[in-house]
Formats: structure tokens, sequence, C-alpha cells
């Protein structure tokens, strides 16, 4: 080997070292800004609060019992339903509950507003069985009227129950 290229494999060599020292302080200083940023982005976060509000404690709220067409039967999703209406419930005092059945314009109007008496009915039945057993029931039937438009074209998803719960703070 002649002196130059040792002397250029030296020099590489050191070119080489430092350019590595380089890299690895620029990656350290960037990820020590990155960390640095989201530590300060995590303070304003905190600082701001949660950006969806949880529902009042012991607040009034709704829920809607759906039914297969031309069926009263209370289906296992809809049971779910009624068994999580209980537990947001739970540690409020109950002060009343409105159910309102409905049915959707498919029959006799007769037929139907039978059909939604029978629906607020068995939803009844299904919240007693989750505990509402000390409760005041209001309960509705309308039947298909608000089933069509004035334009005669009917509206979506009427095979259910509307069901209003009042709460109120235990001790008032």
């Amino acid at each position: 080997m002649t002196g130059s290229t040792r002397a250029g494999r030296a020099g590489s060599t050191k070119a080489g070292k430092i350019r590595r020292a380089v890299k690895l302080t620029l990656a350290a200083a960037a990820v020590a800004a990155l960390t640095a940023g989201c530590q300060s982005m995590h303070r304003a976060r905190v600082a701001r609060g949660p950006v969806i509000q949880a529902p009042a404690a012991c607040g009034d709220f709704q829920v809607s019992i759906y039914f297969e067409s031309q069926s009263a039967a209370v289906t296992s999703q809809a049971d779910q339903l009624i068994a999580a209406a209980a537990r947001r419930a739970r540690g409020c005092d109950v002060t009343g509950i409105n159910v309102v059945g409905l049915a959707d314009a498919v029959g006799a109007a007769d037929a139907n507003l039978a059909l939604s008496k029978a629906r607020a009915e068995a939803v009844t039945r299904a919240m007693r069985r989750h505990g509402f057993t000390a409760v005041a029931f209001q309960i509705a039937a309308a039947g298909d009227v608000g089933a069509q438009t004035p334009g005669g074209q009917a509206r979506p998803l009427r095979r259910r129950a509307d069901v209003q719960f009042h709460l109120a703070p235990r001790g008032r």
C-alpha cells in the first residue's frame, strides 16, 4: 500500500466517525425534542379537560327498543339495552318511566294500535324483570299515527317503543 492510500483510508475513517457522531447527536436531539413536545401537549390536554362530557348523573334519558315486523317480542339486543338502562339508572331515584309503543303503517289501523300497545306492555314487563319494580309506568300506544308523511310516504323505523326515564338524585 502506498502512503497516500493509507492516508486516504485514515481520513475516510476519521470522517466516517465524525459523520456518525453528528448523526447520533442529531438523532438524540430529535428524540429529545419530540418527547418534550409530547409532554407539553399532554399537559395542555389535561389542563383543558375532557372534550366529551359524561351525561349528568341522574339526568333524564331516553332509549328506543326496536322490534321485528309485526312482532311484540323483546329481542335479546333489546333486553341488553334495557339492562344497560338499568345500570345507568342505578344509584338514582327513578321517579317515573314513560313507554310509548309505535307501529308502522303496514296493515289495518286497529291492528297497528293493538300491536303498539303490545310492544309497550312487553317492554314494561322486560323492565320489571331488570329491577324497575317500584316505579310508576305511564304506558301509551300510538299505533300507526305519524307513520306516514303528509305525502303518503312511510316513515322508517316505526317498529319500536320509546322509553323515557325520569331520574333524580337519591334523597331529594
